[in-house]
Protein backbone atom coordinates (compact mmCIF):
# COMPACT_ATOMS: atom_id res chain seq x y z
CA UNK A 1 0.00 0.00 0.00
CA UNK A 2 1.60 2.87 -1.64
CA UNK A 3 1.30 6.66 0.43
CA UNK A 4 0.21 8.98 -2.28
CA UNK A 5 1.17 12.41 -2.32
CA UNK A 6 -1.57 13.13 -5.47
CA UNK A 7 -4.28 11.21 -6.71
CA UNK A 8 -3.27 12.67 -9.98
CA UNK A 9 -1.31 9.65 -11.59
CA UNK A 10 -3.96 7.03 -10.85
CA UNK A 11 -6.46 9.36 -12.98
CA UNK A 12 -5.56 7.74 -16.24
CA UNK A 13 -6.44 4.18 -15.11
CA UNK A 14 -9.99 4.79 -14.14
CA UNK A 15 -13.22 6.60 -15.81
CA UNK A 16 -15.34 7.03 -12.89
CA UNK A 17 -14.68 7.71 -8.97
CA UNK A 18 -16.88 6.15 -6.13
CA UNK A 19 -16.26 9.07 -3.75
CA UNK A 20 -16.88 9.29 -0.33
CA UNK A 21 -18.62 12.54 1.17
CA UNK A 22 -17.90 12.61 5.11
CA UNK A 23 -14.41 12.79 5.91
CA UNK A 24 -13.08 12.61 2.39
CA UNK A 25 -14.64 15.64 0.66
CA UNK A 26 -15.88 17.80 3.28
CA UNK A 27 -15.91 17.55 7.45
CA UNK A 28 -19.50 17.92 8.32
CA UNK A 29 -19.06 21.79 8.26
CA UNK A 30 -16.60 22.86 5.56
CA UNK A 31 -15.26 21.77 2.02
CA UNK A 32 -11.91 20.30 1.82
CA UNK A 33 -10.54 22.62 -0.82
CA UNK A 34 -7.91 19.93 -1.99
CA UNK A 35 -10.60 17.51 -2.43
CA UNK A 36 -12.79 19.42 -4.03
CA UNK A 37 -9.62 20.61 -6.45
CA UNK A 38 -8.85 17.08 -7.17
CA UNK A 39 -12.75 16.16 -8.49
CA UNK A 40 -13.09 19.16 -10.61
CA UNK A 41 -9.38 18.52 -12.12
CA UNK A 42 -10.51 14.84 -12.60
CA UNK A 43 -13.65 15.88 -14.24
CA UNK A 44 -12.12 18.21 -16.66
CA UNK A 45 -10.03 15.64 -17.65
CA UNK A 46 -13.11 13.46 -18.75
CA UNK A 47 -13.94 11.42 -15.68
CA UNK A 48 -16.91 11.28 -13.70
CA UNK A 49 -17.63 11.03 -9.81
CA UNK A 50 -20.43 9.68 -7.92
CA UNK A 51 -20.72 10.38 -4.41
CA UNK A 52 -21.88 7.45 -3.19
CA UNK A 53 -22.44 7.85 0.49
CA UNK A 54 -23.64 6.31 3.87
CA UNK A 55 -25.79 9.53 4.32
CA UNK A 56 -29.18 8.47 5.67
CA UNK A 57 -30.91 11.04 3.37
CA UNK A 58 -32.18 10.73 0.56
CA UNK A 59 -30.20 12.69 -2.88
CA UNK A 60 -32.00 15.84 -2.61
CA UNK A 61 -31.55 16.23 0.80
CA UNK A 62 -27.16 15.61 0.57
CA UNK A 63 -27.18 17.84 -2.18
CA UNK A 64 -28.90 20.48 -0.09
CA UNK A 65 -25.99 20.01 2.54
CA UNK A 66 -23.51 20.06 -0.24
CA UNK A 67 -24.59 23.59 -1.33
CA UNK A 68 -24.65 24.95 1.97
CA UNK A 69 -21.57 23.51 3.56
CA UNK A 70 -20.41 25.21 0.00
CA UNK A 71 -18.77 22.32 -2.18
CA UNK A 72 -19.08 23.38 -6.05
CA UNK A 73 -21.43 21.32 -7.89
CA UNK A 74 -18.65 20.97 -11.11
CA UNK A 75 -17.35 18.70 -8.61
CA UNK A 76 -19.57 15.80 -8.86
CA UNK A 77 -21.96 14.33 -11.43
CA UNK A 78 -24.73 12.38 -9.52
CA UNK A 79 -25.01 10.87 -5.77
CA UNK A 80 -26.56 7.69 -4.73
CA UNK A 81 -26.77 7.43 -0.41
CA UNK A 82 -28.22 5.04 1.98
CA UNK A 83 -30.98 6.92 2.02
CA UNK A 84 -31.96 5.88 -1.26
CA UNK A 85 -31.34 2.44 -0.69
CA UNK A 86 -33.02 2.28 2.47
CA UNK A 87 -36.51 3.70 1.23
CA UNK A 88 -36.83 0.62 -1.21
CA UNK A 89 -36.32 -1.62 1.99
CA UNK A 90 -39.06 1.23 4.48
CA UNK A 91 -41.35 0.45 1.02
CA UNK A 92 -41.13 -2.90 1.97
CA UNK A 93 -42.61 -2.45 4.79
CA UNK A 94 -45.18 -0.69 4.06
CA UNK A 95 -48.27 -0.27 6.36
CA UNK A 96 -46.30 -1.35 9.38
CA UNK A 97 -45.90 1.38 11.72
CA UNK A 98 -42.61 2.42 12.27
CA UNK A 99 -39.88 3.33 15.29
CA UNK A 100 -37.62 6.07 13.81
CA UNK A 101 -34.60 6.30 15.94
CA UNK A 102 -32.73 8.93 14.67
CA UNK A 103 -33.13 13.32 14.48
CA UNK A 104 -35.62 14.97 12.82
CA UNK A 105 -33.56 16.53 10.01
CA UNK A 106 -33.40 12.78 8.86
CA UNK A 107 -37.57 12.50 8.55
CA UNK A 108 -37.27 13.33 4.52
CA UNK A 109 -36.21 9.51 4.58
CA UNK A 110 -39.86 8.61 4.28
CA UNK A 111 -41.25 11.61 1.97
CA UNK A 112 -43.73 9.97 -0.25
CA UNK A 113 -43.61 6.91 1.27
CA UNK A 114 -46.37 4.92 3.26
CA UNK A 115 -44.89 5.42 6.82
CA UNK A 116 -47.19 5.32 9.85
CA UNK A 117 -45.09 5.86 12.98
CA UNK A 118 -45.35 4.46 16.61
CA UNK A 119 -43.52 4.37 19.77
CA UNK A 120 -41.42 1.10 20.67
CA UNK A 121 -44.47 -0.70 22.58
CA UNK A 122 -46.03 -1.26 19.13
CA UNK A 123 -43.98 -0.48 16.22
CA UNK A 124 -42.99 -3.63 13.60
CA UNK A 125 -40.46 -2.23 11.89
CA UNK A 126 -37.67 -0.22 13.73
CA UNK A 127 -35.72 2.09 11.14
CA UNK A 128 -32.68 3.52 12.43
CA UNK A 129 -30.71 6.58 10.71
CA UNK A 130 -28.73 8.30 13.59
CA UNK A 131 -28.81 8.75 17.19
CA UNK A 132 -31.66 11.52 18.38
CA UNK A 133 -28.68 13.88 19.94
CA UNK A 134 -25.29 12.63 17.98
CA UNK A 135 -23.48 15.87 20.25
CA UNK A 136 -24.10 13.89 23.13
CA UNK A 137 -25.52 10.52 23.53
CA UNK A 138 -23.76 7.37 22.73
CA UNK A 139 -24.94 3.67 22.12
CA UNK A 140 -24.72 2.73 25.85
CA UNK A 141 -28.17 5.62 26.23
CA UNK A 142 -30.15 2.89 24.15
CA UNK A 143 -29.86 0.58 26.06
CA UNK A 144 -33.64 -0.11 27.48
CA UNK A 145 -34.65 1.16 23.29
CA UNK A 146 -33.00 -1.60 22.23
CA UNK A 147 -33.95 -4.16 24.66
CA UNK A 148 -37.65 -3.31 24.31
CA UNK A 149 -37.06 -3.77 20.62
CA UNK A 150 -35.40 -7.06 20.98
CA UNK A 151 -38.56 -8.52 23.43
CA UNK A 152 -40.77 -7.92 20.72
CA UNK A 153 -38.59 -9.67 18.09
CA UNK A 154 -39.04 -6.08 15.77
CA UNK A 155 -36.32 -6.10 12.63
CA UNK A 156 -34.43 -2.75 12.12
CA UNK A 157 -33.60 -1.42 8.95
CA UNK A 158 -30.04 0.57 9.41
CA UNK A 159 -29.94 3.78 6.88
CA UNK A 160 -26.34 4.38 7.68
CA UNK A 161 -24.29 2.07 8.29
CA UNK A 162 -21.35 3.83 9.02
CA UNK A 163 -20.03 3.60 13.45
CA UNK A 164 -18.75 6.63 13.30
CA UNK A 165 -17.89 10.14 11.21
CA UNK A 166 -16.17 13.29 12.12
CA UNK A 167 -17.52 16.61 12.47
CA UNK A 168 -15.77 19.18 12.71
CA UNK A 169 -13.06 17.44 13.95
CA UNK A 170 -14.95 15.62 16.69
CA UNK A 171 -15.86 11.78 16.04
CA UNK A 172 -20.20 11.74 16.54
CA UNK A 173 -21.81 8.29 16.91
CA UNK A 174 -23.80 7.11 13.91
CA UNK A 175 -26.73 4.63 13.41
CA UNK A 176 -24.01 1.94 12.17
CA UNK A 177 -23.16 2.03 16.35
CA UNK A 178 -26.89 1.00 17.24
CA UNK A 179 -26.83 -1.20 15.08
CA UNK A 180 -24.36 -3.12 15.81
CA UNK A 181 -25.49 -2.85 19.65
CA UNK A 182 -28.69 -4.59 18.61
CA UNK A 183 -27.08 -7.24 16.57
CA UNK A 184 -24.97 -8.16 19.46
CA UNK A 185 -28.33 -8.47 21.39
CA UNK A 186 -29.84 -10.76 19.06
CA UNK A 187 -31.64 -8.38 17.07
CA UNK A 188 -32.33 -8.86 12.90
CA UNK A 189 -30.90 -5.71 11.18
CA UNK A 190 -31.17 -4.78 7.32
CA UNK A 191 -28.34 -2.79 6.19
CA UNK A 192 -28.37 -0.65 2.84
CA UNK A 193 -25.58 1.71 2.57
CA UNK A 194 -22.13 0.57 1.98
CA UNK A 195 -20.10 -2.09 2.86
CA UNK A 196 -23.36 -3.71 1.01
CA UNK A 197 -24.21 -4.65 -2.73
CA UNK A 198 -27.35 -2.93 -3.10
CA UNK A 199 -25.46 1.01 -2.89
CA UNK A 200 -22.72 -0.55 -5.62
CA UNK A 201 -24.86 -1.81 -7.89
CA UNK A 202 -27.27 1.57 -8.09
CA UNK A 203 -23.69 3.30 -8.08
CA UNK A 204 -22.55 1.19 -10.67
CA UNK A 205 -26.10 2.14 -12.55
CA UNK A 206 -25.54 5.58 -12.39
CA UNK A 207 -22.45 5.52 -13.86
CA UNK A 208 -22.93 4.01 -16.88
CA UNK A 209 -25.65 6.08 -17.35
CA UNK A 210 -23.07 8.87 -16.96
CA UNK A 211 -20.69 6.85 -19.43
CA UNK A 212 -23.16 5.87 -22.21
CA UNK A 213 -22.33 2.23 -21.19
CA UNK A 214 -21.70 -0.71 -19.02
CA UNK A 215 -18.79 0.56 -17.03
CA UNK A 216 -16.22 -2.11 -15.91
CA UNK A 217 -15.52 -2.35 -11.96
CA UNK A 218 -11.92 -2.24 -13.27
CA UNK A 219 -12.13 1.37 -14.28
CA UNK A 220 -13.77 2.05 -11.32
CA UNK A 221 -12.08 3.75 -8.24
CA UNK A 222 -13.53 4.02 -4.48
CA UNK A 223 -11.89 6.70 -2.50
CA UNK A 224 -13.14 6.87 1.49
CA UNK A 225 -11.94 6.63 4.70
CA UNK A 226 -13.91 3.74 6.15
CA UNK A 227 -12.03 0.54 6.67
CA UNK A 228 -15.14 -1.69 7.00
CA UNK A 229 -17.23 0.59 4.48
CA UNK A 230 -15.51 1.84 1.85
CA UNK A 231 -12.60 -0.09 1.63
CA UNK A 232 -14.20 -3.20 2.30
CA UNK A 233 -17.64 -2.08 0.60
CA UNK A 234 -15.33 -1.41 -2.85
CA UNK A 235 -13.33 -4.90 -2.24
CA UNK A 236 -16.55 -7.05 -2.37
CA UNK A 237 -17.35 -5.20 -5.45
CA UNK A 238 -14.05 -5.76 -7.61
CA UNK A 239 -13.67 -2.06 -7.44
CA UNK A 240 -10.17 -0.77 -6.47
CA UNK A 241 -10.10 1.52 -3.95
CA UNK A 242 -7.13 4.73 -1.98
CA UNK A 243 -7.95 4.68 1.83
CA UNK A 244 -7.72 8.54 3.11
CA UNK A 245 -6.83 8.95 6.58
CA UNK A 246 -9.56 10.73 8.66
CA UNK A 247 -9.82 10.93 12.45
CA UNK A 248 -12.06 8.05 12.26
CA UNK A 249 -9.23 5.41 12.14
CA UNK A 250 -6.13 7.43 12.58
CA UNK A 251 -5.08 9.27 15.16
CA UNK A 252 -3.67 12.62 14.49
CA UNK A 253 0.57 12.31 14.44
CA UNK A 254 0.28 8.64 13.73
CA UNK A 255 2.42 7.14 10.83
CA UNK A 256 -0.37 6.70 8.19
CA UNK A 257 1.39 3.90 7.02
CA UNK A 258 1.79 2.31 10.45
CA UNK A 259 -1.93 2.49 10.73
CA UNK A 260 -2.87 0.84 7.96
CA UNK A 261 -0.70 -2.19 8.14
CA UNK A 262 -2.95 -2.68 11.14
CA UNK A 263 -5.63 -1.73 9.78
CA UNK A 264 -5.84 -3.63 6.48
CA UNK A 265 -3.66 -6.58 8.45
CA UNK A 266 -6.81 -9.16 7.93
CA UNK A 267 -8.09 -7.39 5.06
CA UNK A 268 -8.42 -10.08 1.95
CA UNK A 269 -8.31 -7.36 -0.33
CA UNK A 270 -6.13 -4.06 0.78
CA UNK A 271 -6.67 -0.43 -0.86
CA UNK A 272 -3.92 0.74 -3.70
CA UNK A 273 -2.95 3.54 -2.28
CA UNK A 274 -3.08 5.30 1.09
CA UNK A 275 -3.43 9.35 1.23
CA UNK A 276 -3.44 11.82 4.24
CA UNK A 277 -5.77 13.69 2.12
CA UNK A 278 -7.29 13.81 -1.30
CA UNK A 279 -5.65 16.00 -3.60
CA UNK A 280 -4.39 16.68 -7.24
Amino acid sequence: MQLLTSIAPLAPEADVWFLDIWGVLHNGHKPFAGAVDACQAFRQGGGHVVLVSNSPRPRPGVVKQLDDIGVARDAYDDVITSGDVSRALIGQAAGTPLLHIGPKRDLPLFDGLDATFADVSVAGVAVCSGLYDDETETPADYAALLTALLARDVPMICANPDIKAERGGKLIYCAGAIAEAYEKLGGEVQYAGKPHAPIYTSALAIAGRLTGGDVAQSRVLAIGDGVATDIRGASAAGIRSVFVASGVHVARGVSVTDAADALFASESMKPIGLMTALVW
